[in-house]
């Protein structure tokens, strides 16, 4: 059974820092496009950074470029997302996301991912 599995969240006070992981179980995604997603109340899921399946490139929201930090360790099968200064409006779950297929030099959304992970939540305090 192929599971990712995020970890990290938690409460923060704004100007703070949190850094997410997302292990995978039962399949190494070491040859997989992989990103972070996140999603507010009452608003769609919407990307928050992604990393190439080579490690090589990385892409970030506009809202979140200079603050956060996606980053892979092909050797523990995980991804990390260090958040930085958060903001209140960085307050949502933040689901990790693999691709549907390998080798693939794409930038995910989400008609592209094969894999979710359950979420975890970030609450950003003023």
């Amino acid at each position: 059974q192929v599971q990712l599995v995020e970890s990290g969240g938690g409460l923060v006070q704004a100007g703070g820092s949190l850094r997410l992981s997302c292990a995978a179980f039962g399949r190494t995604f070491n040859n997989y496009a992989m990103a972070w997603f996140r999603q507010a109340p009452g608003k769609e899921r919407e990307i928050v950074a992604g990393i190439t399946w080579s490690g090589r490139s990385t892409y970030y929201a506009d809202s979140v470029k200079g603050r956060f930090t996606i980053s892979r360790d092909d050797a523990k099968n995980t991804v990390y997302l260090q958040m930085n200064t958060l903001e209140p409006e960085d307050t949502a779950v933040y689901y990790c996301a693999a691709d549907r297929n390998m080798y693939r030099s794409v930038r995910l959304d989400r008609t592209l991912v094969g894999y979710w992970g359950q979420g975890t939540q970030v609450t950003v305090s003023t």
